[in-house]
């Protein structure tokens, strides 16, 4: 293996290699990586829009992170991050995955056992509302609620009912709460005062007919308290 890249402004992947090594794909990355790769790409531009709507934020709460692969693009526009998933499995990966320039804090937590402490500005959860069982959602609202400050906001992303026709098996199993658009935005406005609704096709996000739309992406502000839910 040639020491040198040819043209000198390409060396810096040399170097780094040589300093810290390779990255290692998270998990869960890696399996899609395998199975379906494009899908990462749909992944990373649903935490890009996530990065940009908190952009500036203090104190940012990722609820259901999986392997967290996708975490660091949030990390990069938010002071601090702190990342959960119920899964031991998926914590002890991320940890063992973690580099200083883009540390996070992850901790395994069920959102349905309780609240998160720490006062946060912002939280956000992607492909997770899916796999709550309807029973279960007001109480995984709350406890979202519970671990923001009053003016906080909440993005949450889901694969929309209409895009079950198309899904996988393994998918599929773990969907049990998939939502049309009007449904989530009802969920999400018992919640907060105002909640804005984008559409999903692959990785484009957009303000298109909802019917249509693969994914959802739900934003709401301003917390509700609870006598005027």
């Amino acid at each position: 293996m040639e020491s040198k890249t040819r043209e000198p402004q390409y060396q810096i992947c040399q170097e780094i290699r040589a300093e810290q090594g390779l990255t290692k794909l998270g998990l869960m990355a890696n399996q899609t990586w395998h199975d379906d790769p494009k899908r990462l790409t749909f992944v990373l531009a649903r935490y890009k829009f996530v990065a940009k709507m908190l952009s500036g934020r203090h104190r940012v709460l990722e609820v259901g992170c999986a392997d967290a692969f996708a975490s660091r693009i949030v990390r990069q526009e938010v002071e601090h991050l702190t990342v959960i998933d119920f899964d031991p499995v998926f914590i002890d990966d991320v940890r063992a995955r973690m580099e200083n320039r883009w540390s996070f804090e992850p901790l395994i937590h069920d959102i349905l056992q309780g609240p998160v402490p720490g006062n946060f500005d912002a939280a956000y959860s992607m492909d997770v509302l899916e796999h709550i069982q309807p029973k279960d959602e007001d109480q995984f609202m709350t406890n979202v609620m519970a671990s923001l400050q009053p003016q906080g906001v909440f993005i949450v992303g889901s694969p929309s009912l209409q895009s079950q026709h198309y899904a996988s098996p393994p998918s599929k199993a773990g969907h049990v709460n998939c939502k049309e658009a009007p449904q989530l935005r009802d969920l999400m406005s018992r919640y907060f005062h105002n909640v804005f609704l984008f559409s999903m096709n692959d990785e484009v996000v957009h303000t298109g007919f909802y019917a249509m739309a693969h994914y959802l992406l739900a934003v709401g502000c301003s917390t509700k308290n609870e006598a005027s839910r």
